[in-house]
């Protein structure tokens, strides 16, 4: 886990919380058919969790006020919640097959976060909601494009028994992209999210990050020392369109959605103003 003696430590340069995740292999198609089920008992886990983390979250707010950085033990635990929360995502949204344990501490589990929660910004901090406001929007779009043809996605990674390579490039750029907002959010990391898009083929590559909450090797995922696919996450050509085509669908799906809402806004006033000229007692028969 992430050392607080280490993070609260001057930092050379911003440090941009990191995704680690194996390369897309085979899956279970039993898993993978059930996949809505099996997460079940993870979702009632977090969302407990985020109850105890919003609370954990406002007391750390203004612990950063006074002392410029997360208390240890609101750092501890929201980088602990992240973490558990990142690995239901990546499950959940197919870049791999074995179920999330129920913990934070899982050094094992092919799906890492790296993060070095550290000095902050005291006026970042008092405006952070507002500063969060744009990202908040992206990772929206994001989530609602990739799950309006969750479906198919599903249904591909059933068929083929694994996920293609440019899915798993798309799907992990979001999931890494919704860890970074929340790790800014929560006040985890003092970097704006960014790198929605992925890395240079050099970011990355073989840089130590000294504190942070992963194990082993750079660049690897657990103690078995896998090779990580997602630092730095390089997508392809059909990754970036695939990423693009889900952005577009979650503005079509946010842009649908309000006007649905904005007509039947609309017709239930028509309908309370026009209520009383229908047959039947009412103030407007005369």
């Amino acid at each position: 886990m992430w050392d607080a003696r280490t993070a609260a430590s001057p930092m050379s340069a911003e440090f941009l919380p990191t995704l680690d995740i194996l390369e897309p292999d085979q899956q279970n198609r039993l898993t993978v058919l059930l996949r809505l089920l099996l997460l079940i008992p993870q979702f009632v886990v977090v969302w407990v969790l985020s109850v105890v983390a919003f609370f954990v979250a406002v007391i750390g707010w203004f612990g950063a006020l006074v002392l410029g950085r997360l208390p240890d033990f609101a750092a501890t635990y929201l980088a602990g919640y992240l973490g558990y929360d990142t690995r239901v995502s990546a499950y959940a949204m197919l870049t791999l097959d074995r179920y999330p344990p129920f913990g934070f501490d899982t050094p094992q589990y092919p799906a890492r976060i790296g993060l070095k929660p550290g000095p902050l910004n005291r006026a970042a901090v008092f405006f952070r909601l507002i500063l969060a406001v744009p990202a908040m929007i992206i990772q929206g779009v994001l989530v609602t494009g990739w799950w309006s043809v969750s479906f198919i996605s599903w249904l591909v990674v059933l068929v083929l028994g694994r996920m293609p390579r440019p899915l798993f490039e798309a799907t992990a750029a979001i999931v890494r992209y919704r860890m970074r907002f929340q790790a800014y959010l929560l006040m985890l990391s003092s970097a704006y999210p960014k790198g929605l898009f992925g890395d240079d083929e050099s970011v990355l590559l073989g840089t130590a990050v000294p504190g942070a909450a992963t194990t082993g090797a750079p660049g690897t995922v657990g103690g078995a020392g896998a090779a990580s696919a997602t630092r730095p996450l390089v997508l392809s050509g059909a990754g970036r369109g695939l990423l693009v085509a889900f952005i577009l669908l979650g503005l079509l799906a946010s842009t649908t959605s309000s006007l649905t809402s904005a007509f039947t806004s609309d017709d239930d006033d028509t309908a309370r103003a026009t209520g009383p000229l229908a047959p039947g007692p009412g103030p407007a028969r005369r």
